[in-house]
């Protein structure tokens, strides 16, 4: 089984809770309005990537609590997905599915694919990027109509303070001189930002 992946991090502190690997993955037909990587929204290009072989890959990286799962639209390649997840969870790995469905609609759908990525997912993070509800008063998410939803106890004592955990970005320098930012921030902020460097 294959994921088309459009980024992949072996470590990151600003992708969800923790140190954790992060997938990106390529493809997402919501396309929201002022996304940050519309480069991920076509479909079937980039990496095309074996399951196991980035279960591996994680697993024998940097040591990380779990893996955070994003886009793209993580729900449009949900059955690669959810057997990444069972296997991450079976080595005690925790899963941040990042969607821009909303809960209900994923829990009324009829897609056994859907369900089953949520039934590995320990924190849903839902709802489409809104430009117009642009917030970074939230950890981990762009706009204020974004929610958490966890959905084991493995995050759950971070529920009472979660609105105290600052959003940051990490900024890397790649072997062939790009420079690649991740976490949330504004456009012209990244621009400045990259400007200045």
């Amino acid at each position: 089984m294959y994921l088309y992946v459009y980024k992949f991090l072996p470590s990151t502190q600003v992708e969800g809770p923790g140190e954790r690997a992060c997938i990106y993955v390529q493809g997402c037909s919501i396309r929201c309005e002022g996304c940050i990587t519309p480069q991920s929204w076509q479909k079937g290009i980039n990496q095309k990537v074996n399951v196991k072989d980035i279960a591996e890959t994680i697993l024998q990286g940097p040591e990380v609590e779990g893996v955070t799962f994003s886009g793209g639209e993580p729900f449009e390649q949900a059955k690669a997905l959810a057997k990444l997840g069972n296997i991450l969870k079976n080595e005690n790995l925790s899963v941040v599915t990042f969607t821009g469905h909303v809960f209900e609609d994923i829990v009324k759908s009829s897609n056994a694919d859907w369900h089953e990525l949520l039934s590995i997912t320990d924190l849903l993070i839902d709802g489409p990027y809104m430009k117009n509800e642009f917030d970074l008063n939230h950890p981990w998410v762009g706009s204020s109509n974004q929610r958490y939803h966890f959905l084991t106890e493995r995050y759950h004592h971070i529920q009472p303070t979660i609105h105290k955990i600052k959003n940051k970005i990490e900024i890397r320098l790649q072997d062939d001189g790009e420079i690649v930012v991740n976490g949330i921030i504004r456009q012209k902020n990244i621009k400045d930002l990259l400007d200045g460097i």
